[in-house]
Formats: structure tokens, sequence, C-alpha cells
């Protein structure tokens, strides 16, 4: 008998390096590939920040594709990194991208503090008293303001720059199919956008599946949103989802019956 599969959805190469570590657990994998991420094309605006990276004291890097946005701008402009800035990013995936790609090192929040979120990086001593400070995010468009505004609030001058789009795609209606029946063995999910978006075609049987979240922020929204069976992973980390994965039951993967 086949394996019911994993369902994931995170786009990219962070997509890859997940279905890779999941398949050397023995799982099969099925991508929806529902979500796209386009850099955006490089305006004035964005130009002038480029040219004048050197005026800012700290940079917070949301994600490893504005990571790589950003890398390709500093190659492009500065043929010798400026001195003088402190790299930041939510998650140990990003900083391995600055590292790999500047070879920077990056200010992460403590493995303790659990979960890859921006409030974690606000606990970082190295952010709390940020008077005449000029903070550089760069990021994709939308997503939540709580970083800039809380980085306002502390005193610095803060510059959010988008970089690229997300761009949504309906599901084939294959992946339709699979979702509708339950025939799978987990959903992994890390983004709220992205859950949302999925949470169109979950009927009962998709509820009544396990939902992998990486925080409990996105357990919130995925309650309300109606799913039952709940997991949440100590971060967005392969190893963090995988141990995840790894505390439902085999045995109840198929039985449309919520724990949550």
């Amino acid at each position: 008998m086949t394996k019911p599969p994993v369902l994931i959805c995170r786009p990219g190469e962070r997509g890859d390096v997940l279905a890779e570590a999941l398949r050397r657990q023995g799982e099969c994998v099925e991508s929806l590939n529902v979500m796209q991420l386009e850099a955006l094309p490089e305006d004035p605006v964005m130009r002038q920040i480029w040219l004048n990276i050197d005026q800012y004291h700290k940079i917070i890097v949301i994600s490893p594709f504005a990571g790589v946005c950003l890398a390709e701008a500093l190659d492009r402009f500065w043929p010798q990194l400026p001195v003088g800035i402190s790299y930041f990013s939510v998650g140990r995936a990003t900083a391995a991208t600055l590292y790999e790609q500047l070879g920077v090192h990056v200010h992460v929040p403590s493995p303790t503090a659990g979960e890859d979120t921006s409030e974690a990086l606000l606990s970082l001593s190295a952010l709390q008293q940020l008077e005449h400070q000029r903070i550089l995010l760069v990021a994709g468009e939308g997503g939540r303001p709580l970083l800039a505004d809380t980085l306002a609030e502390r005193g610095a001058e803060v510059t959010r720059l988008a970089v690229y789009r997300r761009r949504l795609a309906p599901l084939t209606p294959p992946l339709q199919a699979r979702l509708s029946s339950g025939n799978y063995r987990a959903l992994i999910v890390t983004s709220s956008e992205l859950l949302e978006h999925l949470a169109k075609w979950c009927h009962q049987a998709a509820l009544n599946q396990p939902l992998i979240v990486s925080s409990r922020r996105l357990a919130t929204l995925a309650g309300i949103l109606g799913f039952c069976d709940l997991k949440v992973a100590s971060g967005a980390t392969p190893t963090a989802l995988i141990a995840a994965l790894e505390a439902c039951d085999p045995q109840d993967a198929d039985v449309d019956q919520g724990t949550y």
C-alpha cells in the first residue's frame, strides 16, 4: 500500500530543502505549488537605498529570498561591502543565506526562543535601545507591520523596502481532489497567507487531518479557520517541522477525527 504523502507549500529553494529533508526521513512528499516569489523591478527609490546603504546602522532581512535580492543588489553597487553595518534576520535559514551570499555574520534569536517570529527577533538586546539608529528592513510586499512599528517605537528611523512579491495560484484539480478526500499524512504550512489561501479548498476531511504549523500565531489562525488536528513546531526549520510530523500518530493520519 502506497504511503500517503506529506503535503508542503513552501515556495522556492526552501521548499526544495524541506522536501528533500522529508524524503530522507522516508516520507512521500507532494508540493502544492500555490505560491511563486518574484523579484520586484528596481525603481529609483530602491536604487537610491542601495546606493546609500552605508548610511544604515542595521539591516534586518525577513526571508531567504529577501536575502538573495539584497545580495544581488549589493554585488551590483558595492564591490566591497560597507563596514559598520549589523545584520539581523528572523530565522536561521535567512542567516545562512546571507552568510553564503555575502559572508556576513547575522544576529538571530536564540534557539531557546523557539518559533521563528518577529517577536523573538525583537527580544534581542541589540534591538532594545535604538535612538538615532537607522534601520533598513528588506522584505516582500505586504506582511505584518509589528517589526517596523516596534522598532520605530524604540527610537529607530525605519525604512521598509519591498524587494519581491508573492503570487498565489489556485490548486490544480488533482490536488483539490486530494485535499477534498483527506488522502494525505499531514499538511505543513509556515505562512498565514498560504494557510488562508489553502483553506478555500479544505473541506471537512482536510480540516480533520494533521496540520503542522510553525508558530502559535499560525495555530490560532488555523483554529479560527476550522482545522482540528494541530501540531505546533518549535520553528520553521526542516528539523523542527519534521519533529512535529513525527509527533503525529501515523495510524491516525487518515482518520476523520480531530484532536485539538
